[in-house]
């Protein structure tokens, strides 16, 4: 008999019926993550609210390359977006308030943040630092007014930790998160299948969920202007224009078609990635080579630790002009050896830099295998390939035991101090012109 009332028990919304057997995802996005937090935190101290004045969080302005990583509405409306360099805001709005990243602070308010939105839902699924969905499905004995429950969800979290949310409802995760990005700030919207020919299929295909900027160049192209009229065109026309998988996807995209679950644990990670944005050029390979070392080390370890290997290896970089440029190399035998991957990434790195600045580095691992098999050549220097295996099991040991910055490779810390001697060298120059 409680069955049967739970799978009778509908909601309403807005006018529709919600059945409590059809999904029901709710997507929460903090508003302006970075610069919320910071404001919050400020408030609480008693000093103007970051949030009400022409402010951004960003690089040092007296650095040429730092950039504006999060704005207010207020300084938006300078015409101030993200990624910019701080130089170039500053012009836009001299009283620009600038206040300097503080990841330690994000960590915690994001922990808390989603604390909350767990406990109102049996599934969340992190989408990202400041994002997280909730399958919401069955839930109607509990919440029968879900755009009444996503008002609560909102309120409590700007009630508890002094920062607003947007709340997007919908029937799948698609359509909920391009729900939650209509008007900001601080507001609940819903976006369910019968309304999207009014409220998605209207706006500019810029707006589609994972349309990236290529792709959206080259549906201008052929005249698809809005999201409705993707939505209006034959399948086989956007698979032609876009390819055929991409192409299929996002057409079902633009029709609100997405099955994809609500998950509570990530699937296991097909590679392994990390990036490096600095707040001063880049410009040469003494100051590249170090911090490839270090990124090549740290993702070893990470690869090691869940016993894979990597077939693939690639390299990033990004210019002044903010276009990102990467450069692979598929290796003969799979390898967990941080000297193999370091090798691999500085030479791919040669291959295709041509001494631009940068702003930014990474590398990525991908083609995982099982790390219990290797395929050995007859040419290969057993005894060394050993030893360096057996110097990284005794660094991973270490940091498993004592944390990961309790050890680093001494190429990394001479490489460093010859840079930091070179700055300080330069440093100097400068001073003794100026006088």
């Amino acid at each position: 008999n409680k069955v049967i009332r739970y799978e009778e028990r509908n909601s309403y919304i807005g006018g529709r019926t919600v059945k409590s057997t059809e999904r029901l995802i709710f997507h929460i996005d903090v508003n302006s993550a970075f610069l919320s937090w910071e404001s919050a935190r400020r408030v609480s101290q008693g000093l103007p609210d970051l949030r009400e004045i022409p402010s951004c969080v960003g690089g040092n302005p007296k650095k040429r390359t730092g950039i504006v990583v999060a704005k207010s509405i207020p300084a938006k409306k300078y015409g101030i977006q993200t990624g910019e360099p701080v130089a170039m805001a500053l012009r836009k709005c001299p009283n620009l308030v600038i206040v300097p990243s503080d990841f330690e602070l994000y960590d915690k308010c994001s922990r808390a943040f989603k604390a909350i939105c767990a406990s109102f839902a049996p599934v969340m699924e992190s989408f990202s630092i400041d994002e997280v969905f909730l399958d919401m499905t069955g839930t109607s004995l509990i919440y029968p007014d879900p755009v009444a429950t996503a008002h609560e969800l909102k309120d409590k979290i700007h009630r508890e930790l002094g920062f607003t949310v947007n709340v997007g409802i919908s029937t799948n995760k698609l359509l909920a998160k391009m729900a939650s990005d209509f008007q900001k700030p601080d507001r609940v919207h819903t976006l369910f299948p019968d309304e999207i020919p009014e409220k998605m299929w209207p706006l500019p295909i810029r707006n589609l969920l994972f349309l990236g900027k290529a792709s959206e160049q080259k549906l201008l192209n052929q005249g698809i202007r809005t999201i409705g009229d993707l939505a209006r065109e034959r399948a086989s026309n956007v698979q032609y224009w876009l390819g055929e998988k991409t192409g299929h996807q996002l057409w079902q995209y633009a029709r609100g078609i997405d099955d994809s679950p609500v998950k509570a644990v990530p699937d296991e990670a097909k590679g392994f990635s990390v990036e490096t944005t600095f707040n001063d050029d880049i410009t040469s390979i003494e100051q590249v080579f170090p911090i490839l070392l270090e990124q090549c080390d740290v993702l070893a370890t990470r690869m090691r630790r869940k016993d894979k290997k990597c077939n693939c290896i690639s390299v990033t970089f990004r210019t002044l002009d903010f276009r990102n440029r990467s450069h692979q190399t598929k290796l003969e035998n799979a390898t967990d050896l941080t000297d193999e991957i370091y090798a691999n990434a500085t030479r791919l790195f040669k291959e295709f830099w041509k001494g631009q600045p940068l702003r930014l580095i990474g590398v990525a691992l991908t083609g995982l295998t099982d790390g219990t098999y290797e395929q050995m050549s007859l040419f290969e220097d057993t005894e060394n390939k050993e030893r360096r295996r057996k110097l990284d099991a005794a660094m991973d040991e270490i940091r498993m035991k004592f944390g990961n910055d309790k050890i680093t490779r001494a190429s990394i810390m001479n490489s460093n101090a010859r840079i930091g001697r070179k700055a300080k060298a330069q440093m100097k120059n400068e001073n003794t012109e100026e006088q």
